[in-house]
């Protein structure tokens, strides 16, 4: 499925714009609105830059005239005090503009430092790292963006663009063969999988014809086995048990096609920014 992450773009910073104006910022309104001036935005962490393109809608919808020109590209690894880009324009604007605008670049770089650091971590393995649906309400084809822009890959993006049934789904339905069965039949053509706690489970999946299979919390030993005893048309995937990097590169040198990670969204640190006339 083709993700369009700007598709709530323009949306999305809309509401951040009135969230902090309410049409109006008192505070800019002290400066004489013919004033110009010429703002630097520089990170104070090592950081890879995500969100350029949320950070020119915040500066179009504030101003039309505010000229932005970016000194790095989305991905890069900078370092403390690398300039990330400068804004030239109405000195009201800038300042409007300002905290929405590094608010959005600091949650999106910050997605992406801490995907580039887990993705460093396996990258002599074939594993693919993937998001999860524990994103900040609101931002989460945003955040989508930022772990595909790190290198990091999505899993799906809704309720509604993939199955994955899990163990009140399957309470609720009577089994997994039964789930997959009626998923089938709903939906033909989306992706079926099928989290398991236990290599009982996993076999029970298996046979019920999942396309993917989430091991959810397996022991190490555990996802040897299942690695070595599931059909290759049948990807695996693993979630759980990640409390340190080592933990990671142990489940990442199985052989699993994929690890799921809510850290990625959920537990990002903001990038450190700033903003300032020069």
């Amino acid at each position: 499925m083709s993700i369009d992450y700007f598709e709530t773009l323009s949306e999305t910073v809309a509401t951040a714009i009135d969230e902090d104006l309410k049409g109006t910022d008192i505070t800019a309104e002290l400066i004489d609105i013919a004033k110009s001036a010429t703002a630097e935005v520089i990170t104070r962490k090592r950081a890879v830059i995500a969100g350029r393109p949320w950070v020119d809608e915040v500066f179009r919808q504030m101003d039309k005239a505010v000229v932005l020109d970016w000194k790095v590209s989305e991905g890069d690894l900078v370092d403390p005090g690398t300039l990330l880009f400068t804004a030239s324009g109405r000195a009201r604007s800038l300042l409007s503009a300002e905290r929405t605008a590094l608010n959005f670049l600091q949650l999106l770089s910050g997605t992406a430092t801490r995907t580039r650091h887990y993705v460093d971590l396996v990258r002599h393995t074939p594993v693919r790292l993937l998001d999860t649906r524990k994103t900040i309400p609101g931002l989460r084809l945003a955040q989508k963006y930022a772990v595909k822009t790190a290198g990091g890959h999505n899993h799906r993006i809704g309720l509604f663009d993939a199955y994955l049934i899990k163990e009140n789904h399957i309470s609720a339905v009577g089994s997994i063969a039964a789930a997959v069965e009626r998923a089938r039949i709903l939906s033909p053509d989306s992706r079926v999988e099928v989290e398991v706690e236990n290599l009982d489970e996993l076999r029970l999946a298996i046979d019920a014809g999942a396309d993917w299979i989430l091991l959810d919390n397996f022991t190490h030993t555990d996802l040897l086995e299942a690695v070595a005893s599931t059909n290759k048309n049948i990807k695996l995937e693993a979630s759980g048990g990640i409390e340190q990097d080592s933990d990671l590169v142990r489940i990442a040198e199985t052989g699993i096609d994929y690890i799921s990670i809510g850290a990625l969204t959920k537990h990002c640190e903001a990038a450190d920014l700033s903003m300032r006339f020069k």
